[in-house]
């Protein structure tokens, strides 16, 4: 393995998804593919493990220099349309740094649609993040985000993962 290509999502409305990462969070759209079916076999559920008679849409967004958002859109028959909990398995979110955090929280209140979390939040003193600021918000169709940023210095400073935040500079 030489990286993580890319996260997958579902989200209910491809084309509301796509535009709200492009526009809200400077996203640019890669690609976009399908419709995918199989109207005469099961290779849907042999693929995907998703009911036979399925079909779905998907997008590639990056965000950032190096990270791939594929968003998926289905259309089926036993689909659950509500979102897990964090607490649920299979419970996510997805995450942006920010450098920020007080003026990334006023920006993500501003959005349409968008529920703000409490937060800032301050991460305890003794945590291995300590500086740590976050708060979560939930997009117009309710997936999970997160906003972070780091105060003083970086992100585990002295770790194995000081750089996972890059200079504000290298995010466009």
């Amino acid at each position: 393995m030489r990286a993580v290509d890319h996260v997958a999502y579902t989200v209910p409305h491809l084309d509301e998804a796509v535009a709200f990462f492009v526009e809200h969070f400077g996203g640019e759209l890669i690609f976009t593919d399908g419709p995918f079916a199989d109207g005469s076999g099961d290779a849907m559920r042999r693929r995907l493990d998703v009911d036979p008679a399925a079909t779905c849409r998907l997008a590639m967004v990056r965000l950032g220099r190096h990270h791939n958002v594929e968003l998926f859109e289905y259309q089926s028959l036993d689909q659950i349309g509500t979102h897990p909990r964090n607490s649920d398995a299979g419970g996510h979110h997805l995450a942006f740094y920010a450098d920020d955090i007080d003026a990334a929280h006023a920006y993500v209140a501003s959005i349409p649609g968008v529920v703000v979390q409490e937060g800032p939040n301050d991460v305890d003193p003794s945590a291995p993040v300590a500086g740590q600021r976050w708060f979560y918000f939930k997009t117009p169709w309710g997936m999970q985000l997160e906003m972070t940023s780091c105060g003083s210095g970086g992100f585990y400073d002295g770790l194995p993962g000081a750089n996972v935040a890059p200079p504000s500079e290298t995010w466009r």
